[in-house]
């Protein structure tokens, strides 16, 4: 088998391929990955039928951890995409914030919806709305367009059940509910770091919103609206099942003046990921007045046909990951890097550098996760709490920077009206300031937890 520098060159070759491949080639990510796997343990020395094997066992494997997860994910985003429950969670929002502080509802209303809906389909969805508020309020759609955009991507790289952190996680060996909580918590900021941005440098940027639909139409559009509890409920159910998971997940919840036994059992099934975000799909039933089949069936179909692709490429992904896991990276990388104390940093820069590379940010993702899945224990990220922010970590840079490469790019500049010189200035720089916030804030978090425990 390969050992020292070749090993890396290696490492560095496969990275190289899946970047030309994905972007030069326009080869799917899927193949991309299955190959650079394949390739991986062969051109490294192991036997055919192991590299083989594992290949398998990592395309099953974290599809066995969070399939389930991605599916239920994806159903809850096409409810709310079709029930018109995504433009309720807005007026909701701003209702309670006040048109005073409309680009940060804007903001806050894409961090919610994109915890599971794909930010390029949240855009879309919200864009309409977008144009009328940028009217209302008299200001620049280009201010609202980036405080929502920023806000989308925020928890779409950092909160399950987003497939991006999921998969990581599953990748990584991190906890679903703490890296969900520590998502949540990490996001906070950095959506109102996304909506200072838009208020002070986007708005230097005039756009005339121009909307083709006031609210009341768009609304007329979906016919029946939802209400702002059954809106809601499919979002808020699953996370704090998950929470409450979580916290009878600690050694402590043994403790009968802490939880029953019974009841920590219940509350560990019910808390399951899996569980979780199932009970949240039957509670985005609620959000239409019945039981239909469009709703049942045609809607739960479309939401496993958009899970396909993002089923495919995660288990590329953690087949990609194994392979790289059989070789013996860590004791190289720990002589090169172990007393370096980069950390975290290692996790974004890898991370933004592919951003950067691909476009994609659930590529990304994944391929950094498979990247350093191996090298935890050299990195010092081999706890629990390391594994969770090594997740969050490798999110910070999956949005530096967002450009010409990235559909979202396109798709903001495209329902904004925005001129490609515009964007750049407004949006990738933007990316860059958020991917860089965000760093920051999970270093010291990660710091401020370990001293906590």
């Amino acid at each position: 088998m390969l050992d020292g520098i070749a090993l890396v060159v290696l490492l560095l070759a496969a990275v190289a391929f899946i970047i030309v491949a994905t972007a030069k080639l326009e080869l799917h990510a899927f193949l991309a990955l299955l190959i650079a796997a394949y390739l991986t343990g062969l051109v490294a020395g192991l036997d055919p039928a192991e590299a083989a094997e594992l290949v398998t066992d990592g395309f099953g494997g974290i599809l066995g951890y969070i399939g389930i997860v991605i599916i239920a994910g994806t159903i809850i985003g096409t409810c709310l995409e079709r029930s018109g429950a995504a433009i309720v969670i807005a007026e909701t929002i701003l209702d309670y914030v006040g048109e005073k502080y409309t680009t940060q509802v804007m903001a806050v209303t894409g961090s919610v919806v994109s915890i599971p809906v794909f930010c390029d389909s949240g855009f879309v969805i919200l864009s309409g709305l977008n144009r009328s508020l940028a009217q209302r309020s008299g200001l620049s759609l280009s201010t609202l367009s980036v405080a929502l955009a920023g806000g989308l991507y925020v928890t779409h790289v950092f909160v399950p059940p987003t497939p991006g952190p999921i998969a990581a996680a599953g990748i990584i060996g991190a906890d679903i509910g703490l890296v969900m909580l520590a998502g949540l918590v990490v996001s906070v900021p950095v959506v109102f770091v996304a909506a200072i941005w838009a208020d002070r440098v986007a708005s230097n940027y005039h756009i005339d919103p121009d909307p083709e639909m006031t609210i009341d139409e768009i609304k007329a559009e979906y016919g029946t609206m939802p209400s702002r509890a059954a809106s809601f409920a499919p979002l808020l159910v699953p996370i704090a099942l998950i929470a409450v998971g979580s916290i009878a997940a600690y050694p402590e919840a043994e403790d009968p003046a802490f939880v029953t036994g019974t009841l920590q059992r219940w509350l560990l099934f019910l808390g399951d990921p899996a569980v979780a975000l199932l009970i949240g799909a039957f509670a985005a039933f609620a959000i239409v007045p019945s039981f239909t089949t469009e709703v049942t069936d045609d809607w739960v179909s479309d939401g496993i046909t958009n899970a396909a692709v993002i089923l495919a490429v995660t288990g590329a992904g953690g087949a990609f990951g194994e392979v790289l896991s059989a070789l013996p990276l860590e004791d190289l990388i720990t002589g090169a890097l172990g007393d370096l104390g980069i950390g975290l940093f290692a996790a974004f820069l890898v991370a933004a550098a592919m951003k950067t590379a691909l476009g994609s940010s659930t590529v990304a993702i994944l391929t950094t996760a498979s990247l350093m899945a191996p090298l935890l224990g050299s990195l010092g990220l081999d706890t629990e709490i390391g594994q969770v922010f090594t997740v969050l970590a490798i999110g910070a840079g999956a949005m530096t920077v967002s450009h010409a490469n990235d559909s979202y790019f396109w798709i903001i500049t495209e329902f904004s009206d925005m001129e490609t010189a515009t964007a750049y200035q407004a949006w990738t720089v933007g990316t860059l300031v958020l991917g860089v916030s965000s760093i920051v804030w999970i270093a010291l978090l990660q710091q401020l937890v370990t001293l906590a425990f």
